[in-house]
């Protein structure tokens, strides 16, 4: 990296990446940085907490914010993922609105354009556009996304096939300032392995349980100790809402958790470059999502901001 070359200063900000849920923000930080620290499912609501996706290269560093994706909230914890993907756009240099140009605009659009009109700069980054066919089709979607926020400027992406990328790290730099990188070059996220290894276990879990079961699903890291040259010791606790779900989330002599076990082994290890042994348990915590002090414990804050 040349920090000291004169003719192309080095530039530094933050992009906060929003949108309703399910519309490729993570996808998207997870493949400008070229590793899995998101996690990731077809689900929405699989990011519950920002976290930072740092991208750096010869010319300037990007802090990515991934935020929890803005919709109608119908219990405590929906609110507080509201409410932190709104703080976000606080000390953004600019804001990432990430839209799925495959489909028309949701009434999370329309409310998520009206939180933007509030705040500048605003990129509206139409993602998918590699499972749209008609070039006609595309426009009309262009143009019906144009018409929530004019003053956005719109870039064309695939966060899947990483298409439009260059164009889109071109227009943020734009937005960010002659600064030296805030974190080392070779820093990509402000999570410890802990912390991601939680986001990965309940990411399998997404991937393999019914459609009823994911949104009631939390995991809390219990232990996390290096095993000398043979590894990494994980023990964690899935919780769930209620009694009926656990044998669904254990499964036939224990073979959903097995299976969920063993995909987010293999995710843990392809993100820590390591060994590792998962232990995982199920327990029930009746209507957590509407406990405040058990979404304290579990890293929320409820902030007094609207």
């Amino acid at each position: 990296m040349s920090t000291s070359n004169q003719q192309v200063p080095f530039r530094s900000g933050f992009a906060a990446v929003v949108g309703r849920p399910n519309v490729g923000k993570s996808t998207l930080i997870n493949a400008l940085l070229g590793q899995k620290i998101a996690a990731v499912s077809a689900k929405p609501q699989t990011t519950r907490l920002n976290q930072l996706g740092i991208y750096t290269d010869d010319h300037m560093q990007i802090v990515f914010v991934d935020t929890p994706g803005i919709h109608e909230a119908k219990h405590a914890l929906g609110e507080v993922m509201n409410i932190t993907a709104r703080e976000a756009l606080t000390d953004a240099d600019v804001i990432l609105w990430m839209v799925d140009a495959h489909e028309r605009p949701h009434a999370e659009d329309g409310l998520i354009a009206k939180i933007l009109s509030e705040v500048h700069p605003v990129i509206q980054v139409m993602n998918k556009i590699d499972i749209i066919n008609e070039t006609d089709d595309l426009e009309k979607a262009r143009i019906s996304y144009q018409k929530l926020l004019p003053s956005a400027q719109q870039i064309l992406i695939s966060a899947k096939k990483g298409a439009g990328f260059d164009v889109l790290k071109g227009a943020i730099a734009v937005h960010l300032s002659e600064s030296p990188p805030y974190y080392p070059v070779d820093q990509v996220t402000d999570l410890y392995e802990r912390d991601i290894a939680a986001d990965l276990i309940r990411e399998a879990a997404l991937k393999h349980l019914h459609d009823e079961i994911p949104h009631s699903i939390a995991v809390r890291i219990d232990e996390y100790r290096e095993r000398d040259q043979s590894g990494a010791f994980i023990a964690a606790t899935i919780f769930i809402e209620k009694e009926s779900q656990k044998g669904i989330v254990i499964g036939k002599q224990g073979k959903m958790l097995k299976r969920i076990g063993t995909a987010a082994r293999v995710a843990v290890e392809a993100m820590s470059g390591r060994r590792v042994f998962l232990d995982l348990r199920v327990k029930v915590k009746k209507n957590w999502r509407t406990d405040p002090d058990f979404l304290k414990q579990m890293g929320y804050s409820f902030s007094k901001k609207k």
